[in-house]
């Protein structure tokens, strides 16, 4: 950041100079006068050079006049202050140059663009509501419409408005964003969570329903679909349900494991159970899928030797610290509980994986043992997944 903060600063001082240029007038044969502005603008880079950097910045601002050939310079400033976060610094700049009637009018729309954007850091939401849906309405510039569309539709998100963000976003957003479509999907679901709990499930299956036609890849939906039809005793269309998951994305596969278990020993089908795992085995190796046919194979067979057979060969082919850890219980089933030192190996294993991450952001990198569908660090939607591999599952 310090760095960014010289090079803008830097940039400004030589946009200023570069003005004096244009301004100074030079008289044949006779010194040239040095002019108040003149004086300003080496003070200010005299501060700058002295690492005086606030000083220098506010030099600069009150040595500069607002015309048509300064106000990027203006912008940058403004645009400094809220990355350094003295938001309320930005808001001055760019109110100071609303009140100058020397712009245009897409330099006008654009600096109500970055005074919404302060209002948004400093969270006086609706001021920046009121700027955003008044540029959405009336700006000539069409990118710089739809740059205040996805402010707006970051305020309204934040707010918690997921229907007025969906109506904002639907359907140019969503059809020209990836980022949007997937995001558009999940308010879809928050809303469906919310008739849910309201006690409306048509009304929330008709989100669920518009959120997969948003983005057919939406995992979400359909496990939230999947949980409905479980609670109104229909666990076959819960088992198709959650069978897309796969298709829309493998990474996803531990995710459906436990509700997938739950509806096939509802309906009393250990055998389809089965016969559903190996399928899944096709599709990637996820230690967790393995950990499950093995414990589906004791249940079944009602001995371990199956289930041992599985995992040793697993844990030849992929070896993980979880199908490691499931391996160490079946001999200890075998053995009997009095075996101490096996006992002692598989505490050492399951204390390991509890303290690994279970979930991880692909964006940024947040991980946790929850599943969140919005990244609390990057605020991203949809990028927290399983995570799979020798220390994960």
């Amino acid at each position: 950041m310090p760095d960014l903060l010289l090079l803008a600063l830097l940039l400004a001082a030589v946009a200023i100079g570069w003005w004096l240029g244009r301004r100074e007038k030079w008289v044949a044969r006779e010194p040239p006068a040095t002019t108040p502005l003149a004086r300003e603008y080496f003070v200010g880079l005299n501060y700058l050079l002295n690492d005086q950097q606030d000083r220098a910045i506010e030099t600069f601002i009150g040595a500069l006049e607002v015309n048509s050939d300064t106000i990027e310079t203006h912008l940058a400033l403004g645009n400094l202050f809220r990355q350094r976060g003295e938001a309320d610094r930005a808001v001055k700049v760019h109110q100071n140059l609303l009140a100058r009637p020397a712009m245009t009018q897409d330099q006008s729309e654009r600096v109500q663009l970055e005074l919404a954007r302060d209002f948004l850091h400093l969270g006086l939401l609706d001021r920046a509501e009121r700027l955003l849906q008044g540029l959405i309405k009336e700006a000539h510039n069409g990118e710089l419409r739809i740059t205040a569309k996805r402010s707006l539709v970051d305020l309204l998100e934040r707010e918690g408005e997921w229907q007025a963000a969906v109506n904002i976003a639907l359907p140019g957003l969503v059809r020209e964003h990836e980022d949007i479509r997937r995001a558009a999907s999940h308010w879809l679901c928050e809303l469906a969570e919310h008739e849910r709990h309201s006690a409306s499930p048509v009304l929330a299956r008709r989100h669920l329903k518009q959120a997969l036609a948003t983005d057919p890849r939406c995992v979400r939906a359909n496990l939230m679909l999947a949980d409905m039809s479980m609670h109104t005793g229909h666990y076959r269309q819960a088992i198709k349900l959650l069978d897309r998951i796969p298709e829309q994305d493998p990474a996803f596969i531990p995710t459906l494991l436990a509700p997938l278990a739950r509806a096939y020993r509802l309906l009393d089908d250990e055998a389809g159970l089965i016969r559903h795992l190996q399928g899944l085995l096709d599709k990637g190796t996820f230690t967790s899928v393995v950990v499950m046919l093995a414990d589906s194979l004791c249940r079944h067979h009602g001995n371990t030797q199956a289930a041992l057979s599985l995992i040793v060969h697993q844990l030849d082919q992929t070896p993980s610290l979880g199908g490691l850890d499931y391996l160490l219980r079946l001999y200890q089933q075998d053995e009997g509980p009095e075996d101490q030192r096996m006992n002692q190996l598989q505490q050492l294993t399951g204390k390991l994986l509890q303290a690994l991450p279970r979930h991880r952001c692909r964006r940024c990198g947040f991980s946790g043992e929850l599943l969140h569908w919005q990244c609390p660090r990057c605020r991203k939607w949809g990028t927290t997944k399983p995570l799979s591999g020798v220390e994960s599952e």
